[in-house]
């Protein structure tokens, strides 16, 4: 069977910023903040831990229910043109991007989200797959669901992320690591704002998506996926390798003369995440109208991690909808702790 393009078809978020994919999108076109203290985590140097959570969610909501509540809102708005259309026999499986495993993260999330996702949505699921590695987890998702939709052996595919770095014990964590922005004596200006969120993605292939009678918002061209050894917390220098490799697979699909205009990523402002980006674009500026010109929403809804690459896709995805985009293809990317790289050419 030749291999089919692969749409997205409709999106979803839950986010500081907006409790919707485009009002999420709007906010962080506008450049609105969500940031603000902490209800009640103080750091070493006395001062309340600024972090950027849901608003609408009570602190009071932890553990595995907190990431629930992130996450089934946003699978409920990317799931609506099938959930419309109830009559068609659709072979669908969701695949979750989730965080690595951390200080403070609930018992058996994986497990646990996934039982719950299945309960919810009562066989509207195929079949589920999880990747548990943080940041770029969205995006190798995302890498597998393309492949079999490509193959035929899905007829759509809900992808999903979600993450939040709320929960105290992660707080405190990540102020050990010296990552928390803002922390102790010495205001640490080079850590991250912990965000939560959640993104999701509808994905159908080319047959499926006429015979739903769809209007796709944009289309895969490619994914690529790549591992990094040289990695942030070890004593290694990174130049950019592994996020290279990651880069040209996703870039092969691009037409020859074409060149990416927008670009969107999870830099959080962590020196690492730059230089690591720096190195990457001297081996692939062929490829780009301006790689310095970028979007990392991380300045607006904070490091949403897991939720990242989905979240990101929608980004693109609703400026060449609404046509502030400043081209027709746009790149995401995104880089775990644990080397894990993932990246994703769209063209609207």
């Amino acid at each position: 069977m030749e291999a089919q393009p692969v749409y997205v078809a409709c999106l979803g978020a839950s986010t500081p910023v907006g409790r919707c994919a485009w009002s999420s999108a709007a906010a962080v076109r506008a450049g609105v903040a969500g940031f603000g203290q902490h209800p009640y985590m103080i750091d070493t140097a006395g001062e309340p831990m600024r972090v950027a959570r849901a608003p609408w969610l009570d602190i009071g909501v932890t553990g595995v229910d907190r990431f629930e509540a992130l996450l089934h809102p946003a699978i409920d708005q990317a799931l609506e043109p099938i959930l419309a259309r109830p009559h068609e026999a659709l072979n669908i499986a969701i695949a979750f991007g989730l965080p690595a495993p951390r200080p403070g993260l609930p018992e058996d999330l994986q497990k646990q989200l996934v039982r719950r996702c299945a309960r919810k949505y009562n066989g509207t699921f195929r079949a589920a797959a999880s990747f548990p590695v943080g940041h770029a987890s969205g995006l190798l998702a995302l890498d597998a669901a393309t492949t079999k939709l490509t193959s035929g052996e899905l007829d759509a595919c809900v992808l999903a992320g979600v993450d939040s770095y709320i929960d105290p014990e992660t707080l405190e964590w990540l102020e050990a690591c010296d990552q928390l922005h803002g922390a102790g004596p010495l205001n640490n200006a080079w850590g991250f704002i912990p965000g939560e969120g959640a993104g999701s993605v509808l994905l159908i292939r080319e047959e499926t998506i006429r015979r739903l009678q769809l209007e796709p918002l944009a289309q895969v061209l490619g994914v690529g996926k790549g591992f990094e050894p040289k990695r942030i917390k070890t004593e290694t220098v990174c130049i950019g390798e592994g996020l290279t490799q990651t880069f040209r697979s996703a870039l092969a699909k691009l037409p020859d003369g074409a060149r990416v205009t927008d670009v969107y990523c999870d830099m959080n402002g962590e020196p690492y995440r730059a230089d690591e980006y720096g190195f990457t674009c001297l081996r692939t500026k062929e490829a780009f109208e301006a790689s310095s010109y970028f979007i990392a929403p991380a300045d607006c809804w904070g490091d949403v991690a897991a939720a990242s690459g989905p979240l990101h896709v929608g980004l693109a995805v609703i400026a060449g909808a609404k046509g502030y985009a400043n081209g027709p293809y746009a790149f995401v990317w995104a880089g775990s702790e644990g080397g894990e790289r993932g990246a994703a050419l769209l063209t609207m």
